[in-house]
């Protein structure tokens, strides 16, 4: 019975979480940038979230030394945050990473997360992936996605900025307006 009741009352906190957002990539709010020629508005990206196949080059390091490199990524695009690439796991040195056991999240699109660190940086979640993904989400199964908060990541040789706040992880490019969530005050976005 127990059981039941846990099941429920994850099921009402996920659809909860999925009908509490303000903004749904239907239309842009009055305070959105507007997206200039070659430019994509994060406004425009929908939620529930979707995922988008990328086949520009992606590079990480850390001081200098290679992490990832993949031309097969995909992107999770949802609405008010800039990307956040998915890099395989193959496209990965692994070897640079030690799973954090004890740290976990669950996202209401994705599933339950899991997180990553550098060896040499044990306490600090540089990276996390989802192991067993919703459905929806069944393609992120075998990715990383990496906090370009703590790390030097490059689209196609240019250094991306990272999202504000320190929960999210976005990718920020010269192509993207926004204005992006993250900041203080705009996590109902």
């Amino acid at each position: 019975m127990k059981s039941n009741k846990k099941i429920n009352k994850k099921a009402n906190w996920l659809q909860k979480a999925r009908e509490s957002w303000d903004y749904k990539g239907d239309k842009r709010p009055p305070f959105a940038t507007e997206p200039k020629k070659g430019q994509r508005s994060v406004w425009d990206f929908p939620r529930p979230p979707i995922i988008e196949k990328v086949a520009k080059r992606l590079t990480i390091y850390h001081k200098g030394n290679p992490i990832a490199d993949s031309c097969t990524t995909i992107a999770v695009l949802e609405t008010a945050s800039p990307p956040t690439y998915y890099i395989p796991d193959k496209d990965i040195d692994m070897g640079m990473l030690v799973r954090i056991p004890e740290k976990t999240s669950l996202c209401e699109w994705k599933g339950k997360a899991t997180y990553w660190a550098l060896k040499t940086i044990a306490d600090r979640p540089v990276a996390w992936s989802y192991p067993n993904p919703f459905p929806e989400f069944e393609q992120l199964k075998y990715h990383l996605a990496f906090y370009p908060q703590y790390l030097d990541c490059f689209v196609e040789g240019m250094q991306v900025t990272p999202q504000p706040g320190r929960f999210y992880a976005g990718w920020i490019t010269p192509d993207l307006v926004g204005p992006f969530k993250g900041a203080p005050g705009t996590e109902h976005w």
